[in-house]
């Protein structure tokens, strides 16, 4: 298994017991306030960067470079959207109000980007 695809397999399982410990908590505690976090984490953090992860062992990139922005790009932004999301809406923080959302829309973004990068990835797979 190449580097970035170990990468993105680990965040992913990362983001996984990270999610499924916010349901259990959720489920615990009855209070839903995390639920928005939750289903980022999962959705974003556990299900993308594992469906890429297989991507990018099923299939050969030509472009190295390409594929390495977006496997960075996927990874930062999922971490910074999901983290400026808890921030922003749970403010566990006294932080100021432009930190956690200059985190959370810059996650956003940077994220945003690695779906363009993906979609542009899929003009460069070699033909067998």
């Amino acid at each position: 298994m190449k580097e970035r695809n170990l990468a993105l397999l680990r965040f992913s399982a990362i983001f996984s017991v990270i999610g499924a410990m916010l349901g259990a908590h959720m489920a615990g505690s009855g209070s839903y306030a995390f639920r928005p976090i939750h289903a980022h984490i999962l959705v974003v953090g556990w299900l993308t960067l594992f469906a890429w992860a297989v991507y990018y062992e099923v299939f050969t990139i030509t472009s190295k470079k390409l594929a390495l922005m977006h496997t960075w790009s996927a990874i930062i932004g999922a971490t910074g959207l999901t983290a400026g999301m808890w921030l922003q809406n749970l403010k566990p923080f006294d932080l100021p109000e432009a930190a956690s959302l200059i985190l959370y829309i810059g996650g956003g973004v940077t994220l945003l980007v690695s779906f363009i990068l993906f979609l542009v990835s899929t003009f460069f797979i070699e033909k067998k």
